[in-house]
C-alpha cells in the first residue's frame, strides 16, 4: 500500500479517537436526572425545590421526617401483607398488622382513606382494629377500575404525592396524610 493510501486509512481511525479521548463510548449525549434510588431522588428533588425558594423558613425544615415518611411508603410497598376480596361496588383490603410494615399501615392507611375519597368521590371506610386494617373502597361506576387498581393503585391515587411531601419537609403541621 502507498504511503498516502495508509495515512488516508489511518486519519479517520486517529480522529475517532481523538474525539473520544476521556470519554465513556457509551455515554448518553444528556446528562443524567435521576438522583438514583427512589427515596434519594424524592429528598434531592425536595432540597432542590427549597433552596430555588427564596421564602424557604430554614429554621423549620425537617428532611428527616420526610425520610421517615419516604420509609413507610418503602415498607408499604414491599413488605405489607394484605388479602384483597371483591365486593359489591368495589374491593375490601384487610390487612395484616402483625409483620413488619405494621407501623407503615397504622400511619397511613387511615390517612389517605379519606384523602382518596375527597380525591375520587369515591366511598372509603377504614377500620383500624387490633390485628388487622379492613379498608372498603367503593363505587358503582367504578368497581372495575378500583378492584383493578388493589390496594397498592388505590394507596397511589392521587397526585397529592409530591405537595404533601413538600409540605412534611417544609415542617409544616401534621395533615391528615403525613404519618409523621
Amino acid at each position: 500500500m502507498k504511503p498516502l493510501a495508509i495515512l488516508l486509512t489511518c486519519l479517520p481511525l486517529a480522529a475517532n479517537a481523538q474525539s473520544h479521548a476521556g470519554h465513556d463510548m457509551h455515554a448518553p449525549s444528556a446528562a443524567p436526572k435521576e438522583a438514583g434510588q427512589g427515596g434519594f431522588a424524592a429528598l434531592a428533588e425536595i432540597t432542590d425545590l427549597l433552596r430555588a425558594d427564596p421564602t424557604t423558613d430554614w429554621s423549620q425544615v425537617d428532611l428527616g421526617r420526610l425520610r421517615l415518611h419516604l420509609q413507610d411508603m418503602d415498607q408499604l410497598v414491599t413488605e405489607l401483607q394484605v388479602s384483597e376480596n371483591d365486593v359489591p361496588e368495589g374491593l375490601q383490603v384487610t390487612i395484616d398488622l402483625a409483620g413488619p410494615a405494621a407501623g407503615a399501615a397504622r400511619r397511613m392507611v387511615p390517612a389517605h382513606g379519606p384523602v382518596l375519597a375527597a380525591e375520587t368521590g369515591w366511598n372509603s371506610d377504614v377500620t383500624v382494629g387490633e390485628d388487622s386494617i379492613v379498608w372498603a373502597v367503593t363505587d358503582a361506576a367504578a368497581a372495575d377500575q378500583i378492584r383493578g387498581l388493589g390496594f397498592f393503585g388505590l394507596m397511589a391515587t392521587g397526585n397529592h404525592h409530591p405537595a404533601h411531601h413538600l409540605a412534611i419537609a417544609r415542617g409544616g403541621s401534621q395533615d391528615a396524610h403525613s404519618g409523621h
